[in-house]
């Protein structure tokens, strides 16, 4: 969108945003493939409980779907320029850090792997917060 009489494009998107919401995407189905693989070797020789074992996926697929729903509204809302869609983004954010905190303490059994890979997707998308938060920012003052 051209500003009226600025000389200058008002078009704000973050290329920033934009490339590390590939990148978690990315980073994720690594993350899904490598915990669920890691749940299922639990299983297999941990003595691990039935109840347990269904809440460990699906939370891990929950995590799934919300990380879809947070891709989605945050390239859609970082590239329409849109404040809804980005505060749905950083609302799913949220919810997919505290998942991944579950993931990281509260896990039936929590390896050392799970530690690492978990901080690592706690890392990111407290970036992906930070970055989507000054995204809104951004285009809230500039059409308010």
């Amino acid at each position: 969108m051209a500003m009226p009489g600025s000389g200058r494009s008002a078009f704000l998107p973050s290329v920033t945003l934009q490339v590390l919401l590939k990148l978690t995407t990315v980073y994720f189905v690594f993350y899904f493939l490598f915990t669920l693989s890691l749940i299922i070797r639990k299983s297999l020789v941990l003595s691990y409980p039935v109840e347990a074992l269904a809440s460990d996926v699906s939370a891990l697929f929950l995590l799934a779907a919300l990380e879809f729903l947070h891709f989605f509204c945050g390239v859609k809302g970082n590239l329409t320029e849109s404040e809804s869609y980005l505060l749905i983004n950083l609302i799913v954010t949220v919810t997919t850090i505290v998942l991944t905190v579950y993931f990281l303490v509260w896990q039936t059994y929590v390896m050392w792997v799970d530690v690492v890979i978990s901080s690592v997707l706690l890392v990111v998308y407290g970036l992906n917060g930070i970055l989507a938060f000054s995204t809104f920012a951004r285009i809230t003052s500039v059409y308010s």
